[in-house]
């Protein structure tokens, strides 16, 4: 056996369970192949243990499915197939998987019960929700889950975003919120991967994961590269730019590079540890 036990933020295993696919890399029990679900509800929370108040450590978007591995008093542990995250969902925010078609490429946008935006919404949805659609007519797409979208607010999975950077300002004032994925809040290292994605690039989820998996390492900061600290990250906007999900502001905002690496060595969280360009 390995002496150093997988990282537990992406490999699905405890004292007493474990995925199937870890079998012969960690001690367990017993051993599950889990069952995919899909986010059925307009965000899911994951939380590090089965508890209203445990440490919320990302989140799960509307259409996202997980494999899910146990599921007690309420609670569901598995792992998000999005980005391999694992962690607690409350148990009732799923439903039987459907054949994703679209994502939604508008900041916010609702579900409606009825092919009418008149109609009574049944949620709203943040950016990079998935989306089941069975069938579009009168400018409002059909959800396998129930209820009707608002077309031109959706785009096909393959529709990429040429601009990563364009993405993400998109988010400007955005509250910061830590462990959020979703366009009411959320947090660096979410900024990130929600641009990357959005652009067609595989992003994994926390900034240390960002800084090992992505691009190559550069001196010189110029548009569209990443900047990482310990602990956080954020993108290289311009000429001096720095555009970030950050709890200075509490917010997503840009403001200059050089002021930003002076103020955050000051607070504590030390020197820029890699720039990187994908």
């Amino acid at each position: 056996m390995p002496s150093q036990k997988p990282d537990p933020r992406l490999n699905p295993w405890r004292d007493d369970l474990a995925a199937a696919h870890l079998r012969g890399e960690v001690d367990a029990p017993k051993f599950v192949d889990g069952v995919v679900k899909q986010v059925s509800s307009p965000v899911a929370t994951l939380r590090r243990s089965p508890a209203d108040g445990a440490m919320q450590d990302s989140q799960l978007l509307y259409g996202e499915t997980i494999r899910i591995f146990e599921t007690k008093n309420g609670w569901a542990w598995g792992q998000a197939e999005a980005d391999d995250y694992v962690g607690y969902v409350p148990e009732n925010a799923f439903a039987a998987p459907q054949d994703v078609t679209h994502r939604l490429a508008a900041q916010r946008s609702f579900i409606y019960r009825d092919r009418d935006i008149k109609s009574r919404p049944l949620m709203a949805i943040s950016f990079g929700a998935r989306l089941s659609v069975v069938g579009q007519e009168d400018g409002f797409a059909e959800l396998a889950h129930g209820g009707f979208l608002y077309a031109p607010h959706m785009a096909a999975l393959d529709d990429y975003e040429p601009d990563p950077i364009a993405v993400a300002r998109r988010f400007i004032g955005a509250p910061y919120f830590w462990g959020g994925r979703e366009a009411t809040g959320l947090d660096c290292s979410a900024l990130v991967q929600a641009a990357l994605v959005a652009c067609g690039f595989a992003c994994p989820r926390d900034s240390d994961m960002q800084q090992a998996a992505l691009g190559q390492i550069t001196d010189k900061p110029a548009y569209g590269d990443l900047v990482f600290w310990k602990g956080h990250v954020g993108f290289i906007a311009g000429d001096n730019v720095l555009l970030h999900a950050n709890a200075h502001h509490m917010a997503v905002a840009e403001e200059p590079f050089d002021e930003a690496c002076a103020r955050i060595q000051a607070a504590g969280g030390g020197a820029v540890t890699a720039i990187k360009r994908l």
